[in-house]
């Protein structure tokens, strides 16, 4: 009898630990609160201009290749050997001078959304440090880690206009 009377004490102790463990972990949806935070939509919307208007001149510059490259087709039964290959090995040169502009604006581009997203990070972190003091919270988890959860502990709403009210738009300049 003594024996059930400790292992029903367990039993009832730890099912009690083991429920409010579990009501102190909360999530948030991170990709969401950058995409969709003011600072973010900005962010964004800016990248994308670089991005394009980069890609615009990218794309004239290849225009312009490939016309070089067909009028030197074009002229290689009129001009001589010599002129030919040294005109083909110029024509090279620029082509791979392109290719290096395109890695270049590709890595600029990149580098910039990695730095408007810590950025974004580094003003959302204590957002949620001081959320989670502020409601006696355990653990906020990302979305993207949980497999299953109930919705009230999704904290995505809250926080991002937490974050809103803090970051209004992130310098990239």
């Amino acid at each position: 009898m003594k024996v059930i009377k400790i292992l029903f004490i367990i039993i009832f102790t730890f099912g009690f630990f083991n429920q409010a463990v579990a009501s102190d972990v909360y999530f948030v949806d991170i990709k969401h609160i950058l995409n969709n935070s003011k600072a973010g939509k900005k962010a964004q919307t800016f990248l994308k201009k670089k991005f394009d208007d980069e890609n615009e001149k990218l794309k004239k510059e290849s225009v312009s290749l490939k016309k070089e490259e067909s009028d030197l087709i074009s002229k290689k039964k009129l001009i001589s050997n010599e002129d030919y290959k040294k005109k083909l090995n110029l024509l090279r040169e620029k082509n791979i001078n392109y290719q290096k502009k395109r890695r270049n604006a590709s890595n600029v581009w990149l580098n910039k959304k990695n730095e408007a997203r810590a950025k974004l990070i580094k003003t959302l972190n204590p957002i949620l440090q001081k959320y989670m003091n502020e409601n006696n919270i355990e653990m906020i988890v990302d979305k993207k880690n949980i497999l299953l959860a109930n919705s009230k502990f999704d904290l995505t709403e809250k926080i991002l206009k937490l974050l809103d009210k803090e970051l209004k738009s992130i310098d990239l300049n």
